[in-house]
């Protein structure tokens, strides 16, 4: 078993260092990060989602539909840690 935080630091701290050595040495990610669980049901929506996210978020912000996210599971957040 895995803490999501660790995973993600490390994901973070290796993506970083390959963007920046093979693409733009400023690349830097953002502070923080969200986790959803997805049932296996779910794999293939989640699936597709991923495959058109490019194209998806040039019509919706990220941030925005984080919120709604939020709000469909019933999380409390601070909208400053959204921004």
């Amino acid at each position: 078993m895995h803490c999501i935080a660790d995973v993600l630091r490390d994901l973070k701290k290796e993506s970083s260092t390959w963007a920046k050595e093979n693409f733009n040495r400023r690349f830097a990610w953002q502070e923080g990060y969200a986790a959803f669980t997805v049932s296996p049901t779910a794999t293939d929506s989640v699936r597709r989602y991923i495959a058109t996210q490019e194209a998806h978020h040039r019509k919706h912000f990220f941030v925005d539909e984080l919120r709604e996210l939020l709000n469909a599971a019933g999380i409390e957040f601070d909208e400053r840690y959204l921004l």
